[in-house]
């Protein structure tokens, strides 16, 4: 059983698997390609990603990685607990600049598919926060791009103050959305 949530971005969708659980703790199959080819998620992963956050309020994003290496991404919290972000930057897109954000912890399971064209983000809301992703395409530094998680065009509302932020010197030099030339053009 999986339980499929839209969100008001097409294509980011939660994805919540089932877990199986006891006195000892818990299964869950957190990706099964056939399962998810039956509900049009056709996704074929070819990295897995991990970080560890250790402080709140840790903000790794807005990242992507342009064409010919974009990357759909689907994202989960091993520990802890974290605000997850998704950015649509396809132009011509009609919910162009437009976001959706998902708290992901280890307690609720909940996964963030995050299609190719769009940022990607996360605040952290508890100490040692894992994050663990897969990938639809390899890491490319020649491909990686980034902008302001603090953007005021995009109005995200992360939870924290700026001063609060923990950030990488990347993402607080990173610009802001208007101040890049989009790689993604919607398609129908």
């Amino acid at each position: 059983m999986l339980e499929i949530e839209e969100t008001g971005l097409p294509g980011v969708v939660v994805l919540t698997p089932r877990r199986f659980g006891d006195r000892r703790g818990f299964f869950s199959e957190t990706w099964n390609a056939r399962r998810m080819a039956e509900h049009g998620l056709d996704y074929l992963f070819v990295q897995d990603n991990q970080s560890l956050s250790a402080e709140i309020g840790t903000v790794r994003g807005l990242h992507f990685q342009a064409p010919p290496h974009a990357q759909d991404k689907l994202v989960r919290c091993g520990r802890g607990a974290l605000f997850d972000v998704a950015v649509d930057i396809r132009v011509g897109s009609a919910t162009y600049g437009q976001w959706v954000g998902v708290d992901l912890t280890a307690e609720n399971g909940k996964q963030l598919l995050v299609p190719k064209g769009f940022l990607h983000g996360f605040v952290t809301r508890a100490p040692d926060t894992e994050i663990v992703y897969k990938c639809t395409d390899y890491y490319a530094p020649e491909c990686d791009g980034a902008v302001r998680w603090d953007d005021p065009d995009l109005g995200i509302d992360w939870g924290i103050s700026a001063a609060s932020a923990i950030l990488s010197d990347k993402d607080a030099a990173a610009p802001r959305l208007r101040d890049i030339t989009s790689p993604f053009r919607y398609e129908e």
